[in-house]
């Protein structure tokens, strides 16, 4: 192990790895990709212990047809039309999807009928099931909220919103092992050591050199930290200025819900774990809640967005549409792709059933029978998300003449 490291170097570009020094040593391919991926990250943030053999992610495609679909007919799939637009901006770039990408840009009168017969003639579904089998998952919400805030701290603007640090690395995995395109690890250098970056407490706590790299501050903690479970959000100046925030990356140490922790300790039931929950639980506890919130070590930073775009910028890279874009663990279903949903109406009961698009990612959503669905901006929008806790199915739409396999990829 010891005569692997000396070999392991790096090569930084600002603040990329953007080379490595393979050594000899490597992970059998049998155990790629989360093998070499558990490896690496074990040797590259704590380097002490030994590269386990994992199994691949567990995601099955169980073919079916629209009659499958609960809701199919009875959805406006036209409302979607715009977003699966969107989605053709990335995903038209590869081959298996070029071909039918360029046909719906040319689709004359895309009302619900038409786009339903557009999916139906172009692409086929197939049933999302988690490697046992499990064919009902969680479906969440989230949305766009609105903060108040300053360009400049102040007695009540007090909470900052960092941009992306300078010493944050970001160690591209798939510059040396091709089997990991798009899996990335991060950290900071400490001398020539790469360790782990900056955990929540200790960026709270003043521990990370982040001063300067402010971009905005808010007046609530709790709102802050609900921005960075969002994602993105507005904040509304004094001035009536409203600047949009979006995803700029995360400190690379996993998402920990804060809700499931207050029902482990009994402060909280399952049906009280939501949004508005916590917040209640917050205002009972103020001297609490700061160590609460530090129990989840993942942090977002942020970056300004375009006022004029028509939504927040996904992980895709276009912008949301509410009530039709859907998080998505990208591990198990390709972002930009079409995805059916069924599920409920939060707390209601009542069938939600419609056509989706794969075009955001969140630290919290694993698996592939798990989605987050964005409902848009504003208080409603909010409720909605807040209290979304639902048992859902799902179903990929994929291209007929291509194999599901590559479709998927």
């Amino acid at each position: 192990m010891k005569e692997w490291l000396r070999r392991f170097r790096i090569r930084l570009s600002g603040n990329a790895i953007v080379e490595w020094s393979r050594p000899a040593w490597q992970v059998p391919e049998s155990s790629w990709p989360l093998g070499a991926l558990a490896a690496l990250a074990a040797l590259a943030l704590t380097a002490c212990v030994a590269p386990p053999t994992l199994p691949p992610e567990a995601v099955s495609l169980r073919p079916a047809s629209y009659d499958d679909l609960p809701g199919w007919r009875q959805d406006d799939a036209g409302e979607a039309w715009e977003a699966f637009l969107r989605s053709c901006r990335v995903i038209g770039r590869k081959p298996e999807w070029s071909a039918v990408c360029a046909d719906a840009a040319n689709l004359p009168e895309p009302d619900s009928a038409a786009v339903r017969g557009f999916f139906e003639a172009r692409l086929r579904p197939y049933r999302l099931l988690g490697g046992d089998g499990t064919e009902e998952g969680l479906i969440t919400g989230y949305y766009e909220p609105l903060l108040r805030g300053s360009r400049a701290p102040s007695d009540r603007y007090a909470f900052p919103l960092y941009g992306l640090p300078q010493d944050l690395l970001v160690v591209d995995l798939g510059s040396v092992y091709p089997e990991l395109k798009k899996m990335r690890l991060r950290g900071r250098l400490e001398g020539r050591r790469v360790v782990p970056y900056y955990s929540r407490a200790e960026i709270d706590n003043g521990q990370a050199p982040l001063g300067g790299n402010e971009i905005l501050w808010v007046d609530d903690a709790l709102d802050a930290f609900f921005l960075q479970v969002q994602g993105s959000g507005r904040v509304r100046l004094e001035s009536g200025e409203i600047v949009r925030v979006g995803y700029a990356d995360q400190n690379g140490h996993p998402y920990t819900s804060v809700g499931r922790l207050l029902v482990e300790r009994g402060e909280l039931t399952v049906e009280e774990a939501s949004m508005q929950g916590i917040r209640g639980w917050a205002a009972g506890n103020p001297d609490r809640a700061r160590e609460l919130l530090e129990q989840n070590a993942s942090y977002v930073f942020f970056r300004e967005v375009p006022g004029e775009s028509p939504g927040p910028i996904g992980s895709l890279g276009v912008p949301l549409t509410a009530g039709r874009s859907l998080a998505v663990d990208p591990k198990a279903v390709p972002k930009g792709v079409p995805v059916y949903l069924a599920t409920t109406t939060p707390g209601g009961g009542e069938a939600l059933q419609r056509l989706m698009l794969a075009q955001d990612t969140g630290g919290a959503i694993k698996g592939p029978v798990r989605a987050d669905f964005f409902w848009g901006f504003g208080p409603e929008a909010g409720e909605q998300a807040g209290r979304m806790r639902e048992k859902g199915r799902l179903w990929v739409l994929l291209p007929k003449d291509a194999p599901p396999d590559a479709a998927a990829r």
